[in-house]
């Protein structure tokens, strides 16, 4: 006897107990449910941090000003502006840091003909750009002569170009920021969302001398050379530690802090704390696939329940396949090929379900899901495995009954 006529037997037999046969596969269907919904939310949401990452650009350190004490108190991170413009072009010129660009920001109302949006204005220079691998869409960066004579242009993200612009084309065009007007002279490429769920895009670029001097002042009121943070990029991603060595040790020494004197600044690398995010969703997610899995075990050892007693209600028939020919591993193919059956229909079944599970849940909590094709594989494989695992036993004791006994069976 083939394997197709294997299957066709126990199709018809599975048909024959139609109810029990749904009931039955109720386990894998479940399981195999759980297993996808729960892979899809973890998958789409390692893909929405993956991607995250890639927007912050490849080795990047941002240096911030930290924490410094005040009559022996320590104030909070970022409370004193320690950080200057000079800090970051001795930053630019480390071995191992390709560029450094200085930073300053604040909130402003843009204003374009009849069109007004609030947003963040970055005064910065053209390395940021080269820091956060940030193409444009259409337009040309900063010119350096536009940096040093604090030049009223302006690159703005495609969020703000939307609302301020339409469909038209921004470049060229002039927006006002606090009263003054500044040209459009580029629209930057779409960025999307950062790991903190902020509008990478909701932003408005001009010179860092423009910022100071004309919109939003320096970082301090004290020292006019002061920023709010530095975007430095190190020069390959094995060099990243050592930089952020080099930046600690520089930075030390120009602000001029005795040993055993904490920093007044911190270096951090956005894309590791990132990744350890990515890692421990990865790895939530793959629990959450463990913990369904226990369903696809209880559905195997109810698979198994209902093919001894399927065995045992087929006694007679199995003597007399035997009593006319039948080989004993046609006998155990065929009930096999019905628990193997049993779990690839229930495992379809729970495909269907889990792929809408998981789209549903995407739509209700606005959380990315990701149905990879390896993932349907495992489920499927996984429950043809189950029924092979659990089918075995009741299909070698059904082959190695004896025609005679098997036949005086009531």
């Amino acid at each position: 006897m083939t394997w197709w006529e294997s299957f066709r037997i126990a199709r018809r037999a599975l048909r024959a107990n139609r109810m029990r046969s749904f009931l039955t596969m109720l386990g894998i269907i479940v399981g195999v449910a759980s297993v996808i919904t729960m892979v899809a939310v973890g998958a789409g949401a390692q893909t929405q941090i993956a991607e995250q990452i890639r927007t912050l650009g490849a080795n990047v350190l941002m240096i911030q000003p930290g924490a410094a004490s005040e009559g022996g108190a320590r104030t909070a991170a970022g409370a004193r502006h320690t950080l200057s413009e000079a800090d970051a072009a001795a930053i630019a010129e480390l071995p191992l840091v390709r560029a450094a660009a200085p930073s300053v920001r604040g909130n402003a109302q843009i204003v374009q003909a009849n069109r007004n949006w609030n947003t963040t204005v970055n005064g910065t220079t053209a390395d940021m750009f080269v820091i956060r691998e940030w193409p444009l869409a259409t337009g040309r960066y900063f010119a350096p002569a536009e940096e040093a004579s604090a030049g009223r242009v302006a690159l703005i993200g495609r969020t703000v170009a939307t609302e301020l612009f339409g469909q038209a084309d921004p470049v060229g065009g002039e927006i006002r920021i606090l009263n003054t007007p500044f040209q459009v002279i580029g629209v930057l490429a779409e960025k999307g969302q950062s790991g903190a769920g902020r509008d990478q895009d909701d932003i408005v670029f001009v010179p860092i001398s423009t910022a100071k001097l004309r919109l939003i002042g320096s970082a301090s009121s004290v020292n006019r050379d002061a920023v709010a943070y530095i975007l430095a990029k190190a020069a390959s991603d094995d060099a990243i530690g050592a930089a952020a060595a080099n930046i600690e040790a520089l930075l030390r020494q120009r602000h001029r802090l005795a040993p055993g004197t904490p920093n007044d600044f911190r270096v951090a690398d956005p894309a590791e704390a990132m990744a350890l995010q990515h890692a421990s969703t990865r790895t939530f997610a793959w629990l959450l696939a463990a913990v369904a899995s226990v369903s696809l075990l209880v559905g195997g050892i109810s698979i198994m329940n209902i093919m001894l007693v399927s065995v045992s209600e087929r006694t007679r028939e199995i003597g007399l396949r035997l009593a006319v020919g039948a080989r004993r591993r046609d006998i155990r193919n065929q009930f096999l090929m019905e628990a193997i059956t049993l779990c690839l229909f229930g495992g379809l079944i729970g495909m269907a379900m889990g792929v809408g599970a998981a789209v549903v849940i995407g739509d209700l909590a606005g959380w990315p899901v990701f149905i990879g094709p390896a993932a349907v594989a495992v489920a499927i494989g996984f429950s043809a495995a189950v029924g092979v695992f659990f089918g075995w036993y009741p299909a070698r004791k059904a082959s190695r009954m004896e025609p005679v006994a098997a036949l005086r069976v009531e």
